[in-house]
C-alpha cells in the first residue's frame, strides 16, 4: 500500500456513518472507530496503526465540500462486488456518477462504478481483473 489513509469530509456524522456502513460492507470494510468528529473503516482483520479510510468533520469547522476532481477508489475483488457496492450506495441515498461497467479508456479490464455520497464526495469501486478471473 502506498498511502497512509484517505479522508472525506461530512457535515452530518450520523448520516455519513449510516451511508458508509452500508456502502463499504460489500467491499469487506467495517467501521473500526467512532468519535464525535470522525469515523474510520478498515478490513475486518486490519492490524495497522491507522485505518485506511476516514470520514470526518473538517478541522476548520466550515461546511464539508467535495474536492473538485477528487475520487476515492476502493479495490473490489470481483465485478459482482462492484455491482453490490453501487446498489448499496444508491439504496443508502447516494447518487449515480457512473453505473457499473467497463471503462476501457483506463485499461481493458477496468470494471468500475462511481457514486456521490450524501455530502457530494465521489467514491468508486473498481475491479481490475479480466471477466473470467473476476467472477
Amino acid at each position: 500500500m502506498v498511502y497512509s489513509h484517505v479522508t472525506v469530509g461530512t457535515s452530518q456524522m450520523n448520516r455519513a456513518m449510516r451511508f458508509y456502513d452500508a456502502v463499504l460492507a460489500p467491499l469487506g470494510l467495517k467501521r473500526k472507530r467512532t468519535f464525535k468528529i470522525a469515523i474510520s473503516y478498515a478490513p475486518e482483520n486490519f492490524s495497522g496503526v491507522n485505518e485506511p479510510f476516514w470520514v470526518l468533520r473538517p478541522h476548520d469547522k466550515q461546511a464539508a465540500t467535495p474536492g473538485n476532481g477528487a475520487t476515492v477508489a476502493f479495490d473490489a475483488q470481483t465485478r459482482a462486488v462492484v455491482d453490490a457496492f453501487y446498489a448499496a450506495a444508491l439504496a443508502a441515498g447516494g447518487s449515480d456518477e457512473g453505473s457499473p461497467g467497463l471503462r476501457t479508456h483506463y485499461h481493458r479490464d477496468y470494471y468500475g462504478a462511481y457514486v456521490r455520497d450524501l455530502d457530494g464526495n465521489k467514491i468508486c469501486a473498481v475491479c481490475h481483473k479480466p471477466a473470467a478471473a473476476a467472477a
